[in-house]
């Protein structure tokens, strides 16, 4: 076991254990963000740089600090290390420039992208990114185009995370897709002639941090706070069934994986449940998806309507009781 203290919490923490992975043991503030990092895909991480902390102390045998900020989704922790995340105004600085990188040629097309209020990358530029961008040049572009049959790829918004290319081979039985030329110019695409249609396809939308892959089958259907989320599961023979419904009305708009608070999927679905089971009386329908407050989808969740209610009734019956009082 290694002592740790970040932004001021000591933890104690396994040996090999990820700075990030400690902070995400406590949760809350001191969690440095990950755009690229997935727990569950071997080898993800190291490439957005959205992560970066100080450290301040490298360890007690060795007090001296480290010379550069360092990925902590791939520094590991030692034993009397001392880390800054929010508390350090040079990390905060490098992570400004680092959102500002990531949106020299991500399009700004909220207003119109499926991902918009599930978005790790609205929510970096929120808390981090500049009024303006100093880039001058002309974006790259490129033409949407289908990957698979239902899914669509805007390559203009991809960040080069490189998870669904983990997805495609740690999860399927052949890849057919990867990251093509270099430099400014790389881009994800399939092979020559090649169809991206395995079972477990559709994982590649649920882990794209951004906007880039998207399910055609779902596109322009609904904003994301327009729908009910729902837990809900069914006997399937490939997956784990366990799913989130997205709903508005009775009817089913799409169907994902259940994430946790970093948004990585619990377990990952196959493309039957995923695609095709679209009616809600083919599911055992759990109940409410617990939504995090602070997004944007439970701004006027119909899982908290209740509650307001309640609190309204509550609040006439003591208007109510003093005016009677006089």
């Amino acid at each position: 076991m290694a002592k740790v203290t970040i932004d001021g919490v000591e933890i104690e923490v396994p040996d090999g254990t990820t700075i990030l992975n400690a902070a995400r043991s406590v949760g809350g503030d001191i969690v440095p963000p990950a755009m690229c990092y997935y727990s569950k895909l071997e080898g993800s991480g190291g490439k957005c740089r959205t992560c970066l902390v100080k450290v301040t102390q490298g360890s007690t045998n060795d007090p001296r600090p480290m010379p550069k900020l360092v990925p902590s989704c791939r520094t590991n922790v030692m034993d009397g290390m001392v880390v800054e995340n929010t508390t350090s105004p040079d990390v905060l600085e490098a992570r400004k420039g680092v959102v500002e990188f990531l949106l020299i040629n991500h399009p700004l097309d909220c207003p119109i992208c499926d991902q918009a209020g599930e978005c790790d990358l609205q929510n970096l530029g929120y808390k981090h990114g500049k009024e303006a961008t100093r880039y001058e040049e002309e974006r790259r572009t490129y033409e949407k185009i289908d990957i698979g049959d239902k899914i669509k790829l805007h390559m203009d918004r991809c960040i080069l995370c490189y998870r669904c290319t983990f997805v495609g081979e740690q999860l399927t039985d052949e890849r057919k897709h990867g990251v093509i030329n270099r430099g400014d110019h790389a881009e994800i695409s399939t092979y020559i002639e090649k169809n991206i249609d395995n079972e477990f396809s559709g994982n590649m939308i649920d882990v794209c941090p951004v906007g880039a892959l998207t399910d055609k089958t779902a596109r322009f259907g609904s904003r994301v706070w327009f729908t009910k989320p729902m837990d809900a599961h069914r006997n399937c023979t490939s997956c784990s069934g366990k799913v989130v419904l997205w709903m508005k009305g009775e009817e089913v708009l799409r169907v994902t994986g259940r994430k946790d608070q970093y948004g990585e999927v619990d377990s990952f679905i196959c493309n039957t449940c995923r695609f095709d089971k679209k009616d809600a009386k083919e599911w055992t329908i759990e109940g409410p998806r617990h939504i995090n407050r602070k997004s944007v989808i439970s701004a006027n969740h119909y899982e908290h309507l209740k509650e307001i209610k309640e609190d309204i009734v509550k609040y006439q019956k003591q208007i109510a009781e003093k005016i009677n009082k006089g």
